[in-house]
């Protein structure tokens, strides 16, 4: 098993819960993990990017080379293709459809929509939408966990582990808010990849 993973999108925006959620669940599964993270002034909306490398093998980098990456999960579009050097050519792009415009010169979301489209795999999903219908706003990056989780390498069911264990101190409410949002993500990636 090896699943090298890039996590894009902009500070706030939960890019590291995702990652440990991920870490928590291979660690559970006893596979190997290896993560660098970069936090372009994150605090301000800048941009948060996560490299994230999974494997039943050790792995002796933390870094995805280019055109390497099995999977970007994106909160954010523009971020997305950002990192598109990375993803291997039957890899996977999974990104949320609804910008986060922090910047004057924001490229045309048409432009943006037409180079994911150009993407051989890819899942778009309005997470933020999905959020607010099954939970809270604030689990977006758990739908969009949900969304990858097909296309990860690791049970689901091992991933809602992991979300029980990384949010379980913060009450069994929470738990279960973020357990919805990832099913509907889970959901939502399958039917459309069907």
């Amino acid at each position: 098993m090896k699943s090298d993973i890039i996590l894009s999108g902009v500070g706030g925006q939960g890019i590291l819960s995702i990652a440990t959620v991920l870490g928590e669940a291979a660690i559970k599964e006893g596979l190997y993990i290896k993560q660098a993270e970069v936090h372009g002034m994150s605090q301000r909306g800048g941009d948060v990017q996560s490299n994230l490398r999974i494997s039943s093998d050790p792995i002796m980098s933390d870094l995805i080379p280019l055109g390497m990456a099995d999977l970007i999960i994106s909160l954010e579009p523009m971020e997305a293709l950002r990192y598109l050097p990375y993803l291997s050519k039957e890899g996977w792009l999974i990104t949320n459809s609804e910008p986060f415009v922090n910047i004057d010169n924001y490229p045309d979301m048409e432009k943006l929509q037409e180079e994911i489209a150009r993407v051989k795999n890819h899942v778009v999903i309005d997470v933020d939408d999905l959020a607010k219908k099954v939970a809270t706003a604030r689990a977006s990056n758990i739908v969009l966990l949900g969304a990858a989780a097909p296309f990860v390498g690791i049970d689901p069911e091992k991933l809602e582990d992991g979300i029980r264990r990384i949010f379980g101190r913060k009450g069994e409410e929470i738990v279960e808010m973020n357990l919805k949002a990832f099913r509907a993500g889970l959901e939502y990636s399958l039917k459309s990849k069907a």
